[in-house]
């Protein structure tokens, strides 16, 4: 009777010892999960304000080059760039 004791004894341990490992890689695969994440946002973040900066440095020459180059005098750099487009789609318009 009492190596059937100690046998359930040890089972019982035994399961109480893999049920304590497995919530400890349950843990772990959190904490990389987690920090995965915080590295992915962390990136995305990263490309979107270089991205963004790009694209508003771009705009920024752009219409100074409108400005200074395209614009008549006294008129807007919007209203440049709108003269120029319709011009462009003009010339268009005779290629074909």
């Amino acid at each position: 009777m009492e190596k059937k004791t100690t046998e359930k004894t040890v089972r019982e341990g035994l399961k109480k010892i893999e049920e304590g490992v497995v919530a400890g890689y349950k843990k772990i695969e959190e904490g990389v999960v987690a920090g995965y994440k915080k590295i992915e946002t962390g990136a995305v973040e990263g490309y979107k304000k270089i991205e963004t900066g790009a694209v508003e440095g771009f705009n920024k020459v752009n219409d100074k080059m409108i400005e200074k180059l395209f614009a008549k005098e006294g008129e807007s750099v919007e209203d440049a760039k709108k003269r120029l487009s319709g011009e462009s789609d003009e010339s268009e318009k005779d290629e074909k």
